[in-house]
């Protein structure tokens, strides 16, 4: 637990350095205002990622479990670099618009999977 939360504040301390650094680059004239909202937003695609990678190396003892955190873990990872990269290369609307369905999209395959286990869940019980 001590440590998820150390991990969380880190990456908070991490996006706040990120958009104080590009705030300070866009003063200096080194990056525009798009460039500023890109990697600020991208930043939280990748920390969707790293949590999405983090959730499979839980310890779960159902089986059940196990495999929805795998899928969870995966759909989640995938989506936050989806995320990133429509950040990165797409124009912003189009960004804003296909970043917020992968992530959605990301959220709900897990779910989706999780509601199609529910008879298996109840015979195994």
């Amino acid at each position: 637990m001590k440590a998820d939360l150390i991990a969380g504040l880190a990456w908070g301390g991490g996006i706040i350095a990120v958009a104080l650094g590009m705030t300070w680059a866009r003063k200096l004239g080194f990056a525009d205002g798009d460039a500023v909202t890109r990697v600020v937003i991208a930043m939280n695609g990748l920390m969707i990622a790293w949590y999405g990678n983090r959730m499979p190396k839980r310890f779960f003892p159902s089986e059940l479990a196990r495999k929805v955190n795998r899928l969870g873990g995966w759909s989640i990872t995938i989506s936050g670099l989806v995320y990133v990269a429509l950040w990165a290369f797409a124009p912003i609307p189009v960004a804003v618009a296909a970043g917020s369905a992968a992530v959605l999209a990301g959220v709900a395959v897990p779910v989706a999977y999780c509601l199609s286990q529910r008879g298996k869940f109840k015979s195994a019980a």
